[in-house]
This record gives C-alpha cells, sequence and structure tokens, in this order.
C-alpha cells in the first residue's frame, strides 16, 4: 500500500444533511444546458494547457513526464473514473495464444487470418491451461531469438489436436458502415480491418511489417525515411489487387489509391481525422480552414506513396495500423457516387451517394484476406477466404462468422463454446457460466486467465446533458425540471464529482462479473494503461517542491503510470492514498474501503467519499438554503443478465455511500435503444443519462497522446461527458 502523505486536510461539518430538511416549494423552473465551452473550461482547463504544454515537447521522455502530469489533472478534475480494462477473465479456448497480431494499438488484433485454432466438438478440443503455458514459452522463445520459428501448428497436432480452418465468434452491435475510411467504431473496423488492409501491420510476434508496402531489402522496414525525419515513403507491391464482392478481379492496387483514401478520410468527418490533424502537413488547414487538398503532404509518384510531417515523429509508424491510412480506390468510388471535397457532403446530402452502404456487400471493393459474403442486421456477418489474396498461402482461416447475440441466454453460449460452435469464451459468474464450468468438472483443467491488455473503459460522468428521452421515446429519465437543474449543478461541482469516484466500490461491481478470486484483477485506475511506455533515460522536473525539496528525477525505466502517481500526490486534496496501478481498486474510499483505517490519522471518517460529498452540500446549502438530494440516471441493457446485476449494484452502493443521492435505473430493451443512450450518442448532448460506464479506448498508435487527445476540446471521449465540440 502506498505511504499517505499528510497534506493539511479541509476540516468540514459532519451535520450537513440535517440542513436538507425543507424542500423550495412550488417554484417554477425550466432546465437548460449550459455552454459547453465554458463548461468544459471550468472543469478541464488546466489539463487543456498542461497537456498543450507536453505536446510541444519533442523529446520523448520529456513529453512523457509532461503527459503524466496533465493526466494527473485529469484524474483530479473528477469528470471521469477509469473502471477496468479488457480481459483478466477465467476463459476457455481452443485459439492457439499469440496467433493473432501482438500489438498493444490500432485494429490490427482484431484480425483472423493467422489464427490457429483447434476443431472439435466436446471438451477435450479445449487447450488446457498447462498446455496454454507451454505454448507461451515456445513464443518467448521466437521473439527472443531470430533462430527459433513459433510453430503451433506443430504442438497442437503433436499433442492430438485436429486443426479447424473456420472461425466463429459474437457480436453485440450492428455495423453501420462498410467503410473503414468512415468510422472509429470498433463495433465496424472489427470485421472490415479483414477485408481492407493498408500499408503495414503488425505479426504476431509484435514486429511492424509490411503489407501492402513492400520490406526494404537492407533495413527491413516498410518504409524509407527521409534525413530530416519528416517523409515517410513508401513502395507499394505490384501483386496486391481490389476484387468486386463476387471474387472479380478490379485492379491493383495502387500508390495513388492511398491519397484518394486519404483525401475521402478527411471528408468524411467520422473522427478519424484527430490522428492527422497537425502531424500530416496540410491536414488540419484542409480540414478546419479550407485548405487545398494539394498542399496536403499525402503523394503519390508511379508506386511510391509518400506522408510528409510537420515535425519528425518517433512513434508515426504506429499510427499506420489505424484505418486513416487505408487505400480506397478512386474510380470504384466515384461509381457509387462518390465524390472529394465540398462535393462530397453534396453527393451525401443528395442521396445519390451509396459507398459503404452495408445492405449492399458490392458498395465496396476487397484488398484483404477475405471478402464480405453476408451481412444481415441483427443476425450473421459472414467473411470468407479470398483465393487470389497475394498471401493466401499464410490465410489459415477459410471462414470467419460473426453472429448477433443479445447477451440474454450466455448459458446457450456457454453450451455452444463447449459443444464447438465457438472456440472460447470468457467465464462470468454474474451470468452463471464460471458456476456451469465448475459444475460440469471442466475448470480446472482447461481454464486460464486472459492477459490484460491496453484498452481502458470508464465512468464519465455528464457535466452538460441534454437528452433525457430517446427520440423513439425509450430511455425516458423521470426527473423533473427542479431535479435536472440540481443534478446538473452537482455534476459541475468538483466535490461532487470527487465523491462519485470515491463511493464507486469497484471490486464489488467487477466481482459480479468476474468473480470473487479475480475482482480486481481487471481493474484499471487511469486512463492510459500504467505500463503504456516507460522512460529511456532519467527526466528531471525542476519546477516541483517534493518533501520539501526542490525538482525530482524520474529514473531511466520508470513506467509511466508511476509518474502519473507522483504529480497526482502532489495534488492534494482527499486523493492522496489513491493507488492508481492495475488490479487494485485505488478509488474506492467509502464506509467500507479497507483504506478507511488507515487514513484516520489525516480524516477521523475515515471516509473520502463522504467527506467530498459533505463538502458539496455545504456548498450547495450555502447557496440554496437546503439540500433535497441529486437524482443520477444509469441506463442498462435488460437482456442481459450482467448489466443488470451491475446496474443494481451500482445504485446500491452510490445510494449506501451518499445518502440523499438516487440512481434511476432506466431501462433499455433493445440494443440499439442501449447505445444511442451512450456509445453511438452522435454528440454529447445525445448522451441521455447521467453516468455512464459502457465506454472505453483502445489506444491507436504508441504514444500516451492517443488516449489523452480524447478529452481535448472536440475529443472523442468529451462526449461521454455530456460536451459538444466546440
Amino acid at each position: 500500500m502506498k505511504a499517505l502523505k499528510k497534506t493539511g486536510f479541509l476540516t468540514l461539518g459532519v451535520g450537513l444533511l440535517a440542513l436538507a430538511a425543507c424542500g423550495s416549494g412550488g417554484s417554477s423552473v425550466k432546465y437548460a444546458r449550459g455552454d459547453d465551452k465554458a463548461i468544459y473550461n471550468g472543469i478541464l482547463k488546466e489539463y487543456n494547457e498542461l497537456y498543450a504544454e507536453a505536446a510541444k515537447e519533442t523529446d520523448d521522455d520529456e513529453r512523457y513526464v509532461k503527459y503524466a502530469k496533465a493526466e494527473a489533472a485529469l484524474l483530479d478534475s473528477g469528470i471521469m473514473l477509469p473502471t477496468t480494462t479488457q480481459n483478466g477473465a477465467y476463459a476457455f479456448t481452443r485459439i492457439a495464444p499469440r496467433t493473432v497480431a501482438y500489438v498493444l494499438y490500432g485494429i490490427d488484433s482484431d484480425k483472423v487470418k493467422g489464427m490457429v485454432l483447434t476443431s472439435g466438438s466436446d471438451a477435450t478440443s479445449f487447450i488446457t491451461g498447462e498446455q496454454r503455458e507451454e505454448l507461451l514459452g515456445l513464443w518467448n522463445e521466437a521473439r527472443s531469438s531470430d533462430d527459433v520459428d513459433y510453430d503451433p501448428k506443430a504442438y497442437l497436432t503433436s499433442n492430438g489436436f485436429t486443426l479447424g480452418n473456420e472461425y466463429k465468434t459474437t457480436f453485440t452491435t450492428d455495423p453501420s458502415t462498410l467503410d473503414m475510411l468512415d468510422t472509429s467504431y470498433q463495433a465496424d473496423t472489427e470485421t472490415l480491418c479483414n477485408c481492407v488492409e493498408g500499408l503495414v501491420e503488425y505479426d504476431n510476434l509484435g514486429q511492424l511489417r509490411g503489407l501492402m508496402a513492400v520490406e526494404d531489402p537492407e533495413t527491413g522496414l516498410p518504409y524509407e525515411l527521409s534525413e530530416d525525419g519528416k517523409t515517410y515513403t513508401f513502395t507499394i507491391r505490384d501483386d496486391a489487387k481490389w476484387y468486386t464482392a463476387d471474387g472479380a478481379e478490379y485492379g491493383s492496387v495502387t500508390a495513388a489509391d492511398f491519397v484518394a483514401g486519404f483525401h475521402h478520410m478527411l471528408d468524411a468527418d467520422s473522427g478519424l481525422d484527430y490522428l492527422v490533424d497537425g502531424v500530416v502537413v496540410g491536414a488540419e488547414d484542409y480540414v478546419y480552414e479550407g485548405g487545398s487538398f494539394s498542399d496536403v503532404g499525402v503523394k503519390a509518384d508511379g508506386q511510391k506513396f509518400s506522408i510528409t510531417l510537420t515535425k519528425p515523429e518517433s512513434f508515426f509508424p504506429t499510427r499506420l495500423v489505424y484505418s486513416c491510412f487505408m487505400p480506397l480506390n478512386e474510380t470504384f468510388f466515384k461509381s457509387k457516387g462518390g465524390a472529394f471535397g465540398s462535393a462530397y457532403k453534396e453527393a451525401k446530402a443528395a442521396g445519390t451517394y451509396k459507398y459503404g452502404d452495408t445492405s449492399d456487400l458490392s458498395s465496396i471493393l476487397y484488398n484483404g484476406p477475405y471478402i464480405m459474403k453476408k451481412w444481415a442486421s441483427e443476425s450473421e456477418i459472414v467473411l470468407e477466404k479470398n483465393s487470389k489474396y497475394f498471401d493466401a498461402a499464410k490465410v489459415n482461416i477459410e471462414k470467419a462468422s460473426w453472429i448477433y447475440d443479445d447477451g440474454s441466454n450466455p448459458l446457450q453460449i456457454y453450451a455452444d463454446v463447449k459443444g464447438g460452435k465457438y472456440p472460447g469464451m470468457s467465464l462470468s459468474a454474474g451470468n452463471g457460466t464460471l458456476a456451469k464450468a465448475k459444475e460440469d468438472g471442466i475448470f480446472d483443467t482447461y481454464k486460464y486467465i486472459t492477459e490484460t491488455n491496453a484498452t481502458s473503459y470508464f465512468a464519465g460522468f455528464n457535466v452538460n446533458r441534454g437528452t433525457f428521452v430517446l427520440d423513439n421515446g425509450a430511455c425516458e429519465s423521470t426527473q423533473t425540471e427542479e431535479q435536472k437543474v440540481a443534478t446538473h449543478e452537482a455534476m459541475n461541482n468538483k466535490n461532487f464529482r470527487k465523491a462519485l469516484q470515491h463511493a464507486f466500490d469497484r471490486k464489488t461491481w467487477n466481482a459480479i462479473s468476474r468473480g470473487e478470486d479475480l475482482a480486481e484483477t481487471n481493474i484499471r485506475n487511469m486512463y492510459t494503461a500504467p505500463t503504456f511506455v516507460a522512460l529511456h533515460k532519467d527526466v528531471t522536473d525542476e519546477d516541483v517542491e517534493f518533501y520539501g525539496e526542490t525538482g525530482h528525477t524520474f529514473d531511466q525505466g520508470t513506467d509511466y503510470g508511476e509518474i502519473v502517481q507522483f504529480y497526482y500526490d502532489l495534488r492534494g486534496g482527499f486523493n492522496t492514498i489513491d493507488n492508481l496501478a492495475d488490479g487494485v481498486d485505488g478509488f474506492y474510499q467509502g464506509k467500507n474501503s479497507e483504506y478507511a483505517a488507515f487514513i484516520k490519522d489525516a480524516l477521523p471518517s475515515g471516509n473520502v467519499a463522504r467527506a467530498y460529498y459533505d463538502a458539496f452540500i455545504g456548498e450547495y446549502v450555502a447557496e440554496h438554503g437546503s439540500f433535497e438530494g441529486i437524482q443520477l440516471d444509469l441506463v442498462y441493457y435488460s437482456a442481459s443478465t450482467l448489466q443488470v446485476a451491475q446496474s443494481a449494484q451500482f445504485k446500491k452502493n452510490i445510494e449506501e455511500e451518499l445518502p440523499g443521492v438516487t440512481v434511476n435505473l432506466i431501462e433499455a430493451t433493445t440494443t440499439a435503444d442501449y447505445y444511442a443512450c451512450g456509445y453511438r450518442a452522435a454528440k454529447g448532448e445525445n448522451n441521455a443519462q447521467d453516468v455512464f460506464y459502457g465506454s472505453g479506448w483502445g489506444p491507436d498508435f504508441a504514444d500516451p497522446s492517443s488516449y489523452l487527445e480524447t478529452f481535448l476540446p472536440g475529443g472523442y471521449m468529451v462526449k461521454v461527458c455530456g460536451i459538444n465540440n466546440f
């Protein structure tokens, strides 16, 4: 446990709730959203300024330290609370480990072509936990030696397994487009990245390889870099082709296709341009200032494609594995009503634009290992191997299918997995699958714990709500106008937000999914994964005072998370024992917290959540004369037993920790309604709840800014907190 640093705690009254005896009578109040810019600056101005200072730094290590200072401000603002990362659950699998791309960022990890899996109709076709560890050992040997190959096929067949060539999994959210360049949703790219491929990709050993780009025989790199470090040049391979939905060859993939793809991506305005604004020469000017695309730093010269940056960026190649750099055949695009520049929006408005239409699988071209053969809403998506793909010999999976599942019958999914329909699954205490596996007597032999990754989920606190019922009448709030006003004021009070942060018992909430013994395994306390990057050299910050000394040095090898922890601790307040490491509920400090006794010397009540809450109530009563409580809406999907149980736990938890706060559980009966209230909300004002813990972020490239820029003005994740772009 971290040592407690004494920081002059604020003395708070303990009887403030008694002042809530009388109401406001029959006053007429009408709720109205606040000004997005003013609200953002009121909460995140310091964060924005610290981020801007860090972004100017060209030295990687100095930049990491400055980003850590900004992330500490983000966490301390209380506008969000990290909840979990992916995985960290018991699971069964027929998939050999490390047979998909091994990378923490981008979309390559969703590619299935290299997957090696066993085939069978009973539990004996699962890879045992012991065998999986042996395979990981072989993988580690291959990764650390140029003379050793990782050959899971040989291992599995020598151990009596039959290999399979068909992969099936489930999905819960319909893709909204077949256009890789017009979406930033993982629900769309999960299947599409298997159909359309870009310049490079990561292999299963975590090495960047050429894909549409040819690797230089001398350097082994899929690009050439100019002396000034700003221009990357790729040679597009001659044997890469475009194919129609029926498998007919359409033409070669060319350098010009990557220029056209970049142009379309900027026009589409789907949230991808943030990855290149201020990075690629002219991109920001084209998108926001009406500049000419001819001035954008993407050029084609024969089969040479070049990208010119505004400044050298050591991690730029890692940006290339996201969809903003995918190619587009201009002739085909225009045949489907496509256009560029201002004409693009005109075409979409006129209804003549058909490119990427999910109702027509022939509305796109395919240059990857698979062609989409079926797309049925809330039913099934099917990809089949393209035998003409330039590297078809290395494609192990002949057919990949995504089957719709609304989460209402997890035990049926379990039966399907056990029977061989699906290759594996995570086991949950909340939906009965963990208990069923133990009852069946197969748990101990075949279980393993899935490896956590860099994706971070969080609870966003809606500070500028604008929607209280969906357009179709679903998910309607019961809040009165007076309650909406009070909730808005509470959410814009830092003490109230901090009270929510420290009242949320994530361990108990997460145990519903993971079970008691893994309840903290996947809990995350930062937005950026704490070990995402580390210092390559010592870095000294001369501008801080620490225990009476000026300046502090972070040693070479220090993980990013440790640096964030240092700056977070310096911020003082009641947050000085929060543990930002993974795998522990480092924020919960309510009445049942294990931290309560530890902090009594500094805070007699031992209850940090209540201390912040009482501070908020004191401020509220001073302004209004009384306190009648706060209403918080939380939307849950009622067909999911897990969501039903977790939302009920959240309500019980918050109402017990913060008397006077009522959590209203708002039922969504369809996945479309549930996602419309948060994940698919077009703008911040469309986020139809006060607390939303159904969204997360997986990094797109290897720098903390991949996470942090999503909380800048206009950033992707500020809408989860109710703020529109401005």
